[in-house]
């Protein structure tokens, strides 16, 4: 029986620490997040970005025969909230910008 409990808890915390491995351009992702709201509020120290970035389905590139890669980042000026998406290149051990895109998240 104990070693039965102890079986489970072990396959269980193994299933939490098996995370979504991390796109590797996520941090350059945040960093443009910062630069796009900047762009077009301007500078705010009441802004933050969200560090957590969420990688979203693979697009068709429309130019080629490739796929893009979406990251979206959060981002926050005050009462407002602002969704981003970046677009990347699939190009391995680049990370080249394509797109970006932003909306804000309201209740209209």
């Amino acid at each position: 029986m104990f070693k039965t409990a102890i079986l489970i808890l072990l396959s269980f915390t193994g299933a939490l620490v098996q995370a979504e491995p991390v796109h590797p351009c996520a941090a350059e992702a945040v960093v443009q997040a910062k630069k796009l709201l900047e762009f077009h509020f301007g500078p705010d120290e009441r802004m933050t970005i969200d560090e957590t970035v969420k990688v979203l389905p693979s697009l068709k590139n429309p130019a080629g025969k490739g796929k893009l890669d979406v990251l979206e980042v959060m981002g926050y000026i005050y009462k407002g909230t602002y969704r981003m998406h970046f677009i990347y290149g699939q190009i391995p051990g680049e990370c080249v910008l394509v797109g970006q895109e932003i909306l804000e998240i309201t209740n209209l």
